[in-house]
């Protein structure tokens, strides 16, 4: 209520309860009064105002933005063991607000990267936090010790399509909403049921998401990043060297079939996550910091911001076009690898961005032939193996 009214330009003045006080005045510049009973709301209209002395005044208080808490601890990238090309498939991801898809043996570490990936995203604006609490705030899970933490909601794969869509009546938002600004992690992707899985199509399009109930329609914000995990076959082994995979390649096409082609076009990055071998894992080194790899991922995101006043990911039709700037090699390399691989004009978007992603980290002006490249091999889709 509160946000709406800034929205829209009104002086905010409210008297609400205690609790919706502290989230209301985070609001800038609203005037937020909270009250613990209706007459403490009574007796400051009262002729006169209020009695002097009156124990029940206690009641009445002006709210105030909450001071920034201590920052919460968020799990480092440098606890992460060998995975450059995941590592780097994280970066370009958080550079460009791309959606990921990684494909591992049990064990292999996806589940550890995802839970790293917003620390390194950039810190929340204002207006981004605002979003995220009024939607949280709906759910009444949003607190004020989280105020501009990006959300990470990681919703079991048992969860039905109402859960991670939304409903109800009225209708309130489900967890693709929930995770507006921040990131959505879905774990053992394949086993979601197909409906929830489709249901993410239209808001990886476009940032929204509406409910259609026969009483009345809601539409809900759900900017979120997507990152996925799941094994490449039902026992998790296909192509691993720790163990052999004993399903039938119809098998395996079954259970990769649960993923519609639709749905996987629209995830920008697929990537491999293999096992990390046990001297790998012992006896290398921390690897770089979420700190390090957050400096870059800014620095490449304000130069898209300057560009083109969005993320890459954001790029729509003819902006593709003005804005990805490809000289001639690259513009060669990229029609020759669509046509090898049979994309569509979608898939071939989404690789086109991912380059003038890649550009952005590499401080480049144009996209080159070996920005095109690696965003090629991000885009191969899965492939069944004997």
């Amino acid at each position: 209520m509160a946000l709406a009214l800034h929205g829209g330009g009104v002086a905010t003045r409210l008297v609400l309860p205690a609790e919706s006080a502290r989230e209301a005045a985070l609001v800038p510049g609203a005037e937020i009064y909270g009250a613990a009973h209706l007459l403490d709301v009574v007796r400051q209209f009262l002729p006169g105002g209020p009695v002097p002395g009156e124990a029940a005044d206690d009641g009445w208080h002006r709210a105030l933005p909450a001071a920034a808490g201590p920052a919460a601890a968020v799990a480092d990238l440098a606890e992460v063991k060998g995975h450059a090309g995941a590592r780097r498939a994280l970066e370009i991801a958080a550079a460009g607000q791309h959606s990921l898809l990684m494909v591992g043996p049990p064990g292999s570490g996806k589940s550890m990267l995802a839970q790293r990936f917003a620390g390194l995203l950039p810190e929340m604006s204002v207006d981004e936090a605002l979003e995220s609490a009024a939607v949280a705030s709906l759910q009444g899970r949003f607190a004020v010790e989280r105020w501009r933490v990006r959300p990470t909601c990681s919703p079991h794969h048992s969860a039905s399509a109402v859960a991670l869509v939304g409903g109800g009546s009225p209708p309130r938002p489900g967890e693709i909403s929930l995770a507006h600004n921040g990131v959505l992690f879905l774990d053992e992707f394949p086993e979601f049921q197909r409906s929830a899985l489709e249901a993410l199509r239209e808001p990886l399009e476009t940032g929204n998401i509406t409910i259609a109930r026969a009483a009345r329609r809601a539409e809900f914000p759900a900017r979120f990043q997507l990152v996925a995990a799941m094994n490449p076959c039902p026992c998790g082994y296909l192509g691993s060297s720790l163990k052999s995979c004993r399903r039938t390649p119809d098998q395996v096409a079954r259970y990769q079939g649960k993923l519609s082609g639709p749905l996987l076009d629209r995830i920008d990055l697929h990537i491999e996550v293999p096992a990390v071998a046990a001297t790998q894992l012992l006896d290398t080194p921390a690897g770089e910091a979420s700190a390090e790899v957050r400096v870059r991922v800014v620095e490449a995101r304000e130069r898209a911001i300057r560009r083109q006043g969005k993320a890459n990911q954001a790029l729509q039709g003819a902006e593709i076009d003005r804005h990805a700037q490809l000289d001639a090699a690259a513009l060669q390399f990229l029609h020759a690898a669509a046509s090898r691989l049979g994309w569509s004009a979608r898939g071939t978007h989404r690789a086109l961005k991912l380059a003038r992603t890649i550009a952005d980290l590499a401080g480049a002006g144009t996209v080159q032939a070996g920005h095109v490249a690696e965003a090629v091999q991000y885009r191969r889709a899965l492939q069944v193996a004997g």
